[in-house]
Formats: C-alpha cells, structure tokens, sequence
C-alpha cells in the first residue's frame, strides 16, 4: 500500500545510480596524475623553453575535455553502441588508416600513429581499443552458443582483431598491438569460449610474434636491454637503467615530493612513459602502493560490475565492463612493470596519470562508459521486482 499523496513509480522510469567507487579511485588516480605531471615536467618544458607548466597546463585541459566527455558517455544509453557495433568497428579500421594517409597522418619519433586534427594531434589506437571492446561485446552476446561450442565461434573475432593488429605493427605500435590481442582473448575468455579453441589458435600466431619480434632491430634492441639494461646503461639500456636508479633511491617513503633528481634530463619520458618512476623516487615504495591500490580498486570494480550486469540480464553492458576492466588493467600492469624492470620497454602510458591527450581523453570515456554499466546494471536491478509483480499477475 502506498501512502496518501504517494504515486507509485512506473517500472520503465525506475532509476539506478552511479558507482561511486568508479568515481572515488578514477578521481584519486586522477588528482595524483596531476600532482606527479607537475612535479615530472617542469624541468622538461623548461630546458625545451616552452614555459615550466606548459604540460602540467595542457594536461588540465585535456583532463577536463576528458571529464566533459565522461559526463556525456554517463549519460548515453548502452543500446545504442550495441545496435552500431560495425560501424564503430569500421570506424576502427579507418582510424588506422588514416595514420598512413598524406595530410592526415603524423610521424613521430619514427612511429606513424597519430591523426593531425589542425594543430593537435590524437592518437588513433586510444580510440580503437573502446571501438573493439564495443564490437566484441556485441558479437559476444550475438554469437553466445558459437562462441562456446564451435571453433569458428571464436575465430571470427580473434581474426578481426588480426587485422588491427596488423595495421599497428604497420606503424610501428607494438605494444599496443599486443594489449589488444590480449583483451581480446580475454574478453573471449570471459564471454565462456573454450580453451582448447583459443590454444589452437595461438599456435600458429605464436612464431609470427616471434618472427615480428625478431626481425626489427629496434625492438631486439629493446628486448636485450631488458634482459641485461646494464650491459650497456649509456645505450640501449639507458631508459631502464635511470628508471631503476630512480625507483632505488626511493626506498620506502621516497626523496619527498618534487626533489627527484633522476627526472632532470636522466629519466627519458619523465612526465609520459616512465612517470611510475618518478613516483617510486618522489614518494618511494608507500607511492606505488598507493598507485597498485587505486588501480586494482578500478579495474577490481570493472568486473564486479561487468559479472553483475552479465547476471542481470545485460549480457552488452556487462562485456563493456570485462573489456574495459582489461584494457585499462592490462596497460596499467605493463606500464607498471616496464618502470620496475620486470617488462620490456613498450611506450604505454600510465591511464589516469601520465601526461597525455589522446590516452586522458579516451581513458575518462572508458570511465564514463563504466558509469553508464553500473547505472543501467541497477535500474535492471530495480526494474526486476515490477518484471516479477507482472509476471505473477
């Protein structure tokens, strides 16, 4: 019975809400960003005479595009990425494309991947990895049966993701090449595909890795650095060699915030690709726990919605979850690890905290996309009691 003046709400206006644990550890990953982008890149504007903050500023303003653009995705219904998944899969496509076409693509640092919009420059892969996760979740639920019983099931995806695959070793973006593959099979994983499936398949995939590994020079060079950085600490194992004295001299609690020596034209990338170093000197062993633990609060809160969406009934939001919970996990372990000496070097940026346009942008619309999970995961949830009422009826 409902109280006097009381008006029962109907069971398609049921309202869910946002995650605020989402919010909490993408805001803390955030506002530490910010300090350690600050703290990294001072030196670095100033010895290229752009100004002391030139990066710190440029990093706010992408941050708060990137907080517009969460705000946005949040609010996006899910169904309608669902019903465009091919679209958004070609759009992939052309992304990477264009990194190859005259006048639109750039070269940097001898790597093809950026897409020069007038005078900023975006970074396509960003992009593509939140495309794929949309097609994939969308064949998931497509091809449910086919994925866990039949071979073919699982080789449609994994041969798509081939061909963007295929087009970043083109650039050349190894690293990125890699993370993609890899949330790819994971998503499968997780979608129930067999296992046997996926190791017949990797077989043969298995010496053509190899082969691309083996047959450039730049990344051999990489790979043995990595394996003995101080065989020759002034060459190839330069970067390694300054990101590992940086994360020795900070012992527990760190030199103190802003006083890292290793950050002052040693660290190559201070502010972008090695800022976990700079964090580990700064603010020592208590700083990268610090970051492990926000990290595993993010990507830890990924799944447990995406396995919360699966069992309410939305099959799509809930991969979105799995496959975003990957991509961000996945570059943030590799990320992590190439700081620590445990991964060769890969050029993956830290989400949240290194200093970036394309990889802020994308990673806050990864975060309002989680939102958008956990809010249409709860209306289901509240929708479920009027389905049964009804049912009953």
């Amino acid at each position: 019975m409902f109280g006097f003046g009381q008006q029962a709400t109907r069971r398609d206006e049921a309202a869910g809400h946002y995650d605020p644990v989402i919010v909490i550890a993408a805001l803390g990953l955030a506002s530490l960003g910010v300090v350690m982008v600050a703290s990294s890149s001072i030196a670095i504007a100033d010895g290229q005479h752009v100004g002391p903050f030139h990066y710190l500023i440029r990093h706010l303003i992408f941050l708060g595009m990137g907080v517009v653009l969460c705000g946005a995705l949040m609010r996006q219904s899910l169904a309608l990425y669902e019903s465009n998944a091919f679209v958004l899969l070609l759009f992939a496509v052309i992304l990477l494309l264009l990194v190859f076409a005259p006048g639109f693509g750039m070269r940097v640092n001898g790597a093809r991947r950026w897409i020069r919009f007038g005078p900023i420059g975006f970074q396509s892969v960003e992009a593509v990895k939140l495309l794929f996760v949309f097609y994939l979740s969308s064949y998931l639920v497509r091809q449910h049966d086919a994925v866990r019983t039949r071979f073919l099931g699982v080789l449609k995806p994994v041969g798509l993701a081939g061909v963007l695959v295929g087009l970043l070793l083109l650039q050349p973006d190894f690293g990125s090449a890699t993370l993609i593959l890899a949330v790819c099979v994971g998503m499968l994983l997780l979608g129930g595909a067999r296992l046997r499936d996926l190791i017949c398949l990797a077989v043969p995939l298995l010496p053509i890795i190899v082969w691309a590994a083996l047959t450039s020079d730049y990344r051999m060079r990489r790979l043995t650095s990595f394996l003995d950085p101080w065989q020759h600490p002034f060459d190839e194992g330069f970067q390694l060699t300054q990101a590992l004295i940086a994360v020795g001299r900070g012992e527990w609690f760190g030199v103190g915030l802003g006083a890292s020596v290793q950050k002052l034209f040693y660290l190559p990338e201070a502010h972008t690709d090695f800022i976990l170093a700079v964090i580990a000197e700064e603010l020592g062993f208590a700083g990268i726990v610090l970051v492990l633990g926000l990290f595993a609060t993010l990507v830890g809160r990924a799944f447990v919605l995406g396995l919360r969406a699966v069992e309410a009934g939305q099959r799509f939001a809930g991969y979105v979850a799995f496959g975003i919970g990957l991509c961000i996990g996945l570059q943030a372990l590799v990320s992590i690890g190439v700081n620590l000496g445990v991964l060769p070097t890969k050029g993956l940026t830290l989400p949240l905290i290194s200093s970036g346009g394309s990889s802020v942008l994308m990673t806050c619309a990864a975060i309002g996309l989680l939102l958008r999970v956990s809010y249409e995961t709860t209306r289901a949830a509240t929708n479920a009691p009027w389905s049964a009422a009804g049912a009953s009826a």
